[in-house]
């Protein structure tokens, strides 16, 4: 075992509690502030392995594995609430305080969800090519609407190889990205009903308020980082975000849905530069 404490203060460490019941990777100083990354549809926390390591510089970085994703079992509910309040639980059982919450795509609704339901845990929040409304939404590539829409849907998601599953990550890319075979690993603990159901119950969570009128009434630093070449919500729309007050909003120009693949030494940037003045 090493002697010096901050080397093992920086280890990797997982964890299953049954009071949340998701997998949790811990990085980086366990002293140092808390930032909590939250993937989107069908990820996993490896999704943000490639910002990990600059992030952790400077703070103790958790990843969650949502509900049914990744190596977090299934629940009962996939609503933004009730994703939300599973969060919750892992932020009480850990007495972290109030975090600062980055959300990529659908994740970024259940971290606004979780600062909507517990103010007292979010600190501030970062949102990653997380669309503001439904009418910002475009036609999805054609593999995702072969891959998730009936009736070949069921048959082929049973069926996906590891290559079809990286393309069909790609797919939402601008520029070419490298998909970890680990990424792809985990992508498969998630069942094409669990998928379904939260592309769906994002909609409704649209459906029922958008996510700009939400933050505004929230109160807390907001950033927002947006692909400018965004191929699944109109990269016009992420303008809907300026009428958050405290809201700061960064297009990346040839970046596409995914920053944290295609461009995550700029996107750790920003979300250092933010962190660092959020206090």
């Amino acid at each position: 075992m090493p002697d010096n404490p901050r080397i093992i203060d920086r280890m990797t460490e997982h964890d299953v509690s049954p009071s949340h019941g998701m997998h949790v990777v811990h990085d980086g100083p366990r002293q140092a502030s808390p930032l909590l990354l939250i993937h989107g549809s069908g990820a996993s926390g490896v999704l943000w392995s490639p910002m990990v390591p600059t992030l952790a510089e400077h703070h103790h970085v958790l990843r969650v594995d949502l509900p049914g994703c990744g190596q977090s079992p299934p629940a009962a509910s996939y609503d933004m609430a009730a994703q939300a309040n599973r969060v919750a639980a892992l932020l009480d059982e850990l007495g972290l305080g109030s975090v600062t919450v980055v959300g990529h795509s659908s994740g970024g609704y259940v971290a606004t969800a979780l600062a909507e339901q517990r103010p007292d845990l979010v600190r501030s929040i970062a949102l990653i090519s997380c669309g503001p409304s439904l009418d910002a939404l475009l036609p999805q590539p054609l593999l995702l609407r072969v891959l998730l829409g009936p009736p070949f849907g069921p048959l082929l998601w049973a069926r996906r190889s590891n290559a079809m599953i990286r393309k069909g990550i790609r797919a939402t890319a601008a520029r070419p990205v490298q998909v970890p075979d680990d990424m792809i690993a985990a992508s498969r603990g998630t069942t094409y009903r669990t998928f379904r159901t939260v592309l769906r119950r994002g909609r409704e969570y649209l459906t029922e308020r958008s996510v700009p009128e939400r933050l505004a009434d929230l109160g807390i630093p907001v950033l927002v980082i947006f692909g400018a070449a965004d191929p699944r919500w109109a990269p016009s729309s992420a303008h809907q975000y300026h009428a958050v007050p405290n809201a700061r909003v960064e297009q990346r120009p040839g970046v596409g849905h995914l920053p944290i693949l295609e461009a995550p030494e700029a996107t750790s940037e920003l979300l250092l530069d933010f962190t660092a003045t959020d206090r």
